[in-house]
């Protein structure tokens, strides 16, 4: 093996990933001057997690041949992990994973604890999740102190509240999911809980159901309603009924998601000491345990496209335009890497490094996915891009699982292995319970100038003010550019037509291909994005974040139409927005004529937005109450940095 040395090439990275790097991530001295370069911080954070090596017996030399493979696949933005570890990795500072699930009890003490918890979690850059359902229901009498319950609503309102207080090391407010399940007596009062915009505002909410359930809703049945404190029936109410409550809230406002318990159950596959899955982390993508946490890293696949030059006049194929080889190594250096950010990690609480290593799961998945497509001059919403998908997922699986299953003769299984079900199936030794996850990537898709996730590209160009220059100007989509440019189509007027929310599909001089390869999220159909969505979970064995975009014109009767499918193509989870249903509060930079220099805390919005960068996109965002922003087209939410 050839050691060789980047530490002279210059990472080349976009100016929007300099400044996203240079506000979030990059170090800086005690006069908050930056000292660091991108080489410098993916130097910082291969030689931080390479150091592991050393643990398991190997020697300084193989642990710099490591660091400099890790270092490699990063500067060459072909993997990027999540932001805590970029941030936090050789610092000895701060947790390296984003993904947490608290435990909640049904206690005073255990409330408190779940607060505290949050608390310190969230102080460095975790992002959590809570079960509601284990609260029992309010008004129910409680024996210690001959009160009334208050129930899981001000429960969650008290947890929202804690993470409201807490700036994540400087970095980013809290974020967090809360999933009640359909059996819980107070299901209707959690469904509507986030109805008036702004309320408990950092919360996801999703209701857990089961195919009794859905079959219920199919068949218009009744089903019941479970006190969880005594397992009594509290009442029963019509599946149907229940159903269209949640379906109305999703077209209403993209609230509550739904989450298939049973379906993510299938792949726990740790037994009964350790209880089901019934909560996620806040974008739903990876079902946890309680107190237990995920470190997650995304390969980039648009990395992996095959110029023309590079195919030795291959007859153009889309499988033989994939470097499949390249795709390999780095899948099996990413398992590795993820792997050792679990033991180089700072925990909050013992209780969570206690879990963490008892399943040591890792997260890894993949963004700039429509990138690769729109290379290879395919459709997303087409038969073929699923294929693709498909494919690509399944051998990420293969290579991810046989790395995992190397790493166990190298280190030894997870040490709850026995306890699970792998114990009774041979050739099942994982160093990992869980390898993949396909996260929604908002801020590392941005460093890697990718798209995000599995999601398709959101807009071709759109208007962007220059706070320095005091300019609004165009931002174009690359691949568009240049395609553009290439084949005769380009023109000003044309980047101003889109940027101003015009119709690529109504442009006479642009040619039909381009229209299909260039097709945007909201001109895509919520059936091709859940079929989407179902393709890549077919061999993922954590979840998805996704999506499910829908015209303003939707109707309710479509949005359950998107659920029902998602149920039926064994997706784990289902998140929906229809464009424009958020309240307004403040618009943020629809174009030139609209911008409004407005202040929070001393900066201006813009100044603010530029901070953050969690964007999904760069079309008009909302600031909510709380200062979290909402893309007014898709929905994504994140919160504005404190």
């Amino acid at each position: 093996m050839t050691l060789v040395n980047f530490s002279s090439k210059t990472t080349q990275i976009s100016d929007q990933a300099q400044v996203i790097l240079e506000h979030r991530y990059f170090l800086k001295d005690s006069d908050n001057k930056v000292i660091e370069d991108p080489n410098g911080l993916f130097r910082r954070v291969a030689k931080a997690i390479a150091k592991i090596e050393l643990d398991y017996g190997k020697l300084p030399v193989e642990a710099t041949l490591e660091e400099n493979d890790f270092f490699v696949m990063m500067s060459k933005l072909e993997f990027i992990p999540n932001s805590p570890t970029l941030m936090n990795a050789g610092t000895e500072q701060g947790t390296l994973s984003a993904c947490f699930v608290l435990p909640l009890e049904d206690s005073m003490e255990g409330i408190m604890k779940a607060a505290t918890d949050t608390a310190m979690v969230q102080k460095f850059g975790g992002g959590t999740g809570f079960a509601l359902s284990n609260v029992r229901p309010r008004g129910d009498r409680i024996r210690s102190t001959h009160g009334i319950a208050c129930g899981p609503i001000e429960v969650l309102k008290t947890l929202s509240r804690v993470s409201s207080m807490i700036t994540q090391g400087g970095k980013r407010d809290g974020a967090n999911m809360a999933v009640m399940s359909i059996y819980h007596p107070d299901i209707l009062d959690f469904i509507d809980c986030k109805k008036v915009e702004g309320d408990i505002h950092n919360f996801n909410i999703s209701v857990g159901v089961d195919s009794d359930f859905m079959k219920a809703v199919e068949n218009n049945m009744e089903y019941s309603l479970i006190n969880p404190k005594d397992l009594s029936l509290v009442k029963k109410v019509n599946a149907r009924e229940v159903f269209n409550k949640i379906v109305e809230g999703a077209w209403r406002n993209g609230e509550p998601g739904m989450i298939f318990l049973d379906r993510v159950n299938e792949d726990n596959h740790v037994i009964q000491e350790y209880g089901n899955m019934i909560a996620t982390n806040p974008c739903g993508e990876q079902p946890l345990l309680p107190n237990e946490s995920c470190n997650l890293g995304s390969i980039n696949l648009a990395k992996f496209y095959k110029s023309e030059s590079d195919m030795n006049n291959l007859d153009g194929e889309w499988f033989k335009k994939i470097d499949w080889s390249r795709l390999e190594w780095v899948t099996r250096k990413s398992t590795r890497f993820l792997d050792n950010v679990i033991d180089a990690n700072y925990y909050a609480t013992p209780e969570i490094e206690e879990m963490t290593k008892a399943t040591r799961k890792i997260g890894l998945g993949i963004m700039g996915f429509a990138d690769l497509l729109i290379q290879l001059k395919i459709s997303y919403d087409s038969k073929e891009a699923r294929k693709i998908g498909k494919l690509i997922m399944a051998n990420i699986q293969t290579w991810s699982d046989s790395e995992s299953k190397y790493l166990a003769m190298e280190r030894g299984t997870f040490p709850a292995w026995e306890k699970s079900d792998y114990y009774k199936v041979d050739n099942q030794k994982f160093r990992n319970h869980c390898r993949l996850t396909v996260a929604p990537t908002g801020t590392i898709s941005m460093i890697a100038d990718t798209s995000s996730g599995i999601e398709p590209t959101f807009a071709l160009a759109w208007k962007k003010q220059n706070i320095l220059e005091g300019k609004t100007l165009n931002y174009v989509n690359k691949y568009f550019q240049a395609d553009a440019k290439e084949h005769g189509f380009y023109s000003d007027d044309l980047m101003d037509f889109l940027a101003d929310g015009g119709d690529l599909s109504t442009v006479p001089q642009v040619p039909d291909w381009a229209k299909d390869v260039y097709r945007t999220a909201p001109s895509i159909s919520p059936e091709a994005h859940v079929l989407m969505q179902a393709a890549f979970q077919e061999n993922c064995d954590s979840g998805i974040s996704k999506t499910i975009n829908f015209a303003n014109s939707a109707t309710i009767e479509d949005v359950e139409n998107a659920y029902m499918l998602a149920w039926k193509k064994r997706c784990k989870g289902i998140t929906v927005y229809r464009a424009g249903s958020r309240e307004v509060e403040v618009l943020v930079k629809g174009n030139a004529e609209e911008d409004k220099q407005l202040v929070m805390d001393g900066f201006s919005i813009e100044e603010k937005i530029l901070e953050n960068q969690d964007l999904c996109c760069n079309s008009p965002h909302i600031i909510n109450e709380g200062g979290c922003e909402t893309c007014k087209n898709c929905g994504s939410s994140k919160c504005i940095i404190a």
